[in-house]
């Protein structure tokens, strides 16, 4: 017999870490499986974007990652010059929110934590509430129409047990095995640059950096191409060498002694110490899965698409992605969530996916990073705002969405419309405790409406729970309501980001009048939205409920039960 878990997450980076994280903080037993003995050491993916810090929030790590990155605190901006000692400099942006004017769109804020300092923090509290188990690979699995199978392999001791669950996640990495095995295949322009990642110690070099705190400095000078990275500010460093294979360049090309001249003529220090400790190639590449999915397995992260670096977009594309599904996998197992909404999962997320690799190509192109020889297209420049936190879902799990509108937007703004992000502004809750309407998200579905004229939506919600299963909860907001909307603070014009200026009210901020209500989902979502009074307030909100219940098991007739299937990795 085998052991049963509701789900099973393979792989324990980022993504399946954080995957385990939402799971493990919404309820669902699950087991994590890394083929690695411990997480990451290399440092890398470092960029935590907006939307990715609220999530962390939510999960209530966010000041744990803060605290992990402290070292690089201060550090702000991409640097270009052609010598790291040289006169020719040239600030790509100096602050990546100037004046603080974001803190008016998000409770959160942009951290720079290098993946080997904060998967430790990710391991730490997924394990918790999650089964995680590192040193043990997925060998095989097949699937039928109730489950997963899975032979899992002890590394260390060469023990093989079989796991059968509800799901399988696989965050298994670009070269994802479940997702070749699964024949899913992938769309995109591919390859567009290859680099080594080369760590190393150099201790005169931050006094060549001097007080220029950067989240990375490209080299232009052809002996000293790429790309800088501080780790600590002090001694440890990260230097991208562009590297490439199309020319017969192999990884063993980059001995000791070529990187350290290499970093040597990037510094313009021809006698700087250096000291190679490690090195990884990394390979920029624009692809998507053609599916996100095949019947009970779901690809997360980068088994579901690769972007380039810049921007810092592939990593936090993969922790939505696994936010999306995880609120969706937790009601299906909890009953009040059927087979459609996990479908919902790729026609919300590819799309994202999809227009985001396109944008991180894009930014790869206007940063000129080294390697990639792409000539600069005309055009505005990309919006990294509108790609963090305006992206949206024109179908899905939701009723009302514009399905015309564009997945990401040129420019972001909080609209409040069914498929957006919903609007963060402050709270005060009966006691006085500050909170953000983000902050009410997690858990479950909530009904969110005006005190003014608003009193017969809590009857309403309970009325669409009782009959759908969803657990709908209403809360009123304003005089007399259950939570009092906090007045905005004043922000200098000078501190403005650019764009559109947030809504100053909380009704205005969600395209509420009097009487209307929005339905946001867990992961934060607007699932549907009245932005006015109805006539009968639980007709239209039980009908954007009802494609979440649980469906019988006719919706699949027809097609007949899943084959067993056996998939050997």
């Amino acid at each position: 017999m085998a052991d049963r878990v509701p789900v099973l997450v393979v792989g324990g980076s980022l993504v399946g870490l954080s995957a385990s994280l939402f799971l493990g903080r919404l309820g669902v037993p699950h087991l994590l499986v890394e083929r690695h003995a411990e997480t990451s050491r290399h440092p890398r993916g470092r960029g935590n974007n907006l939307r990715t810090m609220e999530l962390f929030r939510t999960a209530g790590v966010e000041e744990d990652v803060r605290a992990a990155a402290s070292v690089l605190a201060d550090n702000h901006g991409i640097l270009q010059a052609e010598t790291l000692s040289g006169g020719e400099q040239e600030w790509l942006f100096r602050e990546i929110d100037p004046g603080g004017g974001l803190a008016r769109f998000s409770p959160s804020s942009w951290c720079l934590c290098s993946q080997n300092d904060l998967e430790p923090v990710l391991l730490r509290h997924a394990a918790e509430r999650g089964d995680l188990r590192f040193n043990t690979e997925l060998t095989a699995f097949e699937q039928d129409a109730d489950g997963v199978t899975a032979r899992l392999l002890d590394r260390a001791t060469g023990e093989e047990r079989e796991v059968r669950a509800d799901y399988l996640v696989a965050a298994d990495g670009p070269r994802s095995p479940v997702r070749e095995r699964l024949g899913i295949g992938q769309s995109g322009r591919g390859d567009l640059f290859h680099n080594v990642s080369v760590t190393f110690r150099a201790k005169r070099l931050a006094e060549v950096v001097g007080d220029r705190r950067f989240i990375a400095c490209y080299l232009t000078d052809p002996a000293g191409a790429g790309a800088l990275l501080p780790v600590d500010n002090r001694e440890q460093w990260v230097f991208h060498l562009p590297w490439h294979p199309e020319r017969g360049e192999s990884v063993e090309d980059f001995t000791d002694l070529r990187c350290a001249a290499h970093i040597r003529a990037a510094a313009g220090v021809p006698d700087l110490d250096v000291e190679i400790t490690g090195r990884a190639p990394w390979h920029a590449a624009e692809r998507v899965a053609d599916r996100y999915g095949a019947g009970r397995v779901f690809l997360v992260g980068d088994s579901a698409h690769e972007m380039p670096p810049t921007g810092a977009f592939g990593s936090n594309t993969g922790i939505q992605d696994a936010h999306n599904l995880a609120w969706k996998l937790a009601a299906v197992l909890a009953g009040w969530g059927g087979p459609r909404l996990l479908e919902s999962y790729e026609s919300e997320r590819r799309p994202v996916a999809v227009q985001t690799a396109a944008r991180a190509a894009a930014r790869s192109v206007e940063h000129q990073h080294p390697g990639f020889d792409a000539a600069p297209a005309a055009g505005p420049r990309t919006n990294v705002l509108a790609v963090a936190l305006g992206y949206r879902y024109p179908e899905g799990a939701l009723v009302g969405a514009d399905a015309t509108a564009g997945v990401v937007p040129e420019r972001f703004a909080a609209t409040g419309e069914p498929g957006t992000r919903a609007p963060h502004l402050w709270l005060r809750d009966a006691a006085g405790t500050r909170l953000s309407t983000l902050d009410l998200f997690d858990g479950g579905p909530l009904l969110l409406a005006p005190a003014a004229g608003g009193g017969h939506w809590p009857a309403a919600a309970r009325l669409v729970a009782r009959q759908t299963g969803v657990p709908l909860r209403c809360l009123l907001v304003g005089d007399g309501g259950d939570l009092l909307p906090e007045p905005p603070a004043d922000i200098p014009s000078g501190a403005r980001p650019a764009g559109p200026v947030s809504p100053t009210t909380w009704p205005e901020a969600y395209g509420l009048h009097p009487g209307g209500a929005a339905l946001v989902r867990p992961d934060g979502f607007v699932g549907w939205r009245a932005t006015g009074a109805v006539g009968d307030p639980a007709g239209p909100c039980g009908s954007a409920c009802a494609g979440w219940p649980a469906w019988p098991d006719s919706v699949t007739a027809g097609r007949g039960p899943a084959a067993r299937v056996p998939v050997r990795l």
